[in-house]
């Protein structure tokens, strides 16, 4: 089946944070939305059509997780990774950050030290010091166009942090981590008994030639000192049904989470979650082949569209993702000037890079899940608005 992803879908009037979202942030709806993380193709029939037909009974009541979901994830995981999971090593949480968040309170304790590697995924840092633990950065390393880790200085970070969260593939840098990285980090953090929470939600966007790596599968160390969270809602469109997952394969580690978890009930699951997640993974194989090759191409599009005529602005190629990493910093621009470039002068919604640290300044993140179309009079606009730059 040929699935379409030019179809341009109206969102407004929906309550969609990334379309009816923008008046509160800049003041106007008139802009191309390309910044919250979701994409604008049609969630896939299959899934759309288990909540229909979920529908079909009017009372939307509480709901059980039955067998199928969890077996759902178990043989995806298992055809994509080689990632051997039992039932009783997933657990249900509503999304990746609260999830995040569950793991920060059942295993760490106020003012216990915690390292993200910005820029990265902004509620890293405000899960951390919202609750009342330490923030401590070890920055990526900008080398030949990609971020890299810097290994030396996490090992010396290491031995004073309880947690680490890393983002696996890198958001928003769209970075693959290599065998040898993942190694390494997992390495250190076994020397030092740091636990590893590995963020896995872009695993299944990775794009070709890349192979996403699940931390847990690095080495039996990793395995034992890791909690990796995962979801279905990046690659098939669907993060309003809050349906997202742990697996934790060291059972005192889980034990501790499920207690934490259960003592406020917090993976009570949306009435269509389960059937959501069980569609997705039963069914979407060849949907998401077809989504991936489509990214590619607007990947494609928007780097040969800057190299030919916008050489000042360098797009940072993704290898897992729609999300596109802009580095502005020849245009010379103060970070609020450059946004007040993309939006008064492009017409264009995108993430400001600061939000993923201070590392992010002179950056912006630009998301292309969306109909070539609208790529293209993206494209466009930012070309009319860069020939109207002094550099230019």
């Amino acid at each position: 089946m040929i699935y379409n992803f030019d179809e341009q879908i109206d969102r407004r009037g929906t309550d969609a944070e990334k379309i009816d979202g923008m008046r509160a942030i800049w003041g106007r709806s008139d802009l191309i939305p390309m910044w919250v993380a979701d994409m604008d193709f049609a969630t896939p029939s299959f899934v759309v059509d288990a909540i229909r037909r979920r529908c079909e009974c009017p009372v939307l009541g509480y709901t059980a997780k039955p067998d199928s979901y969890y077996q759902a994830i178990i043989r995806w995981v298992k055809a994509r990774y080689g990632m051997e999971v039992k039932q009783s090593q997933l657990h249900y949480v509503p999304g990746i950050v609260p999830g995040l968040g569950m793991a920060l309170n059942a295993f760490t304790r106020p003012g216990d030290k915690v390292l993200i590697m910005p820029p990265v995924y902004h509620p890293f840092a405000w899960l951390v010091t919202r609750n009342r633990r330490e923030l401590i950065t070890c920055p990526l390393v900008l080398k030949d166009g990609h971020y890299r880790m810097d290994l030396e200085l996490f090992r010396r970070l290491a031995k004073d942090i309880k947690v680490f969260i890393l983002c696996n593939p890198h958001n928003p840098g769209g970075v693959v981590w290599t065998r040898k990285e993942l190694e390494a980090i997992a390495a250190i953090c076994a020397e030092n008994n740091v636990l590893v929470f590995s963020d896995e939600i872009h695993a299944d966007l990775t794009l070709p030639p890349y192979k996403h790596v699940p931390f847990a599968l690095i080495s039996e160390e990793a395995r034992e000192h890791s909690v990796t969270f995962m979801a279905p809602s990046k690659a098939f469109n669907m993060p309003g049904l809050a349906a997202s997952h742990v697996i934790i394969y060291n059972k005192e580690l889980l034990n501790r989470f499920h207690t934490y978890v259960e003592a406020g009930e917090l993976d009570m699951g949306h009435v269509f979650a389960f059937l959501a997640v069980e569609a997705a993974y039963s069914h979407g194989t060849e949907w998401l082949e077809q989504c991936i090759a489509y990214i590619q191409g607007n990947i494609d599009y928007v780097d040969e569209c800057l190299k030919t005529h916008m050489p000042k602005i360098k797009a940072m190629r993704p290898m897992a993702s729609y999300l596109i990493w802009l580095d502005c910093r020849e245009l010379g621009l103060p970070q609020k000037e450059l946004n007040a470039f993309f939006v008064e002068k492009a017409g264009l919604a995108l993430n400001d890079g600061e939000m993923f640290g201070k590392e992010g300044i002179g950056f912006m993140r630009m998301n292309v899940g969306c109909p070539r179309a609208v790529v293209e009079r993206a494209m466009k606009q930012l070309e009319a608005a860069y020939r109207g730059l002094p550099i230019a």
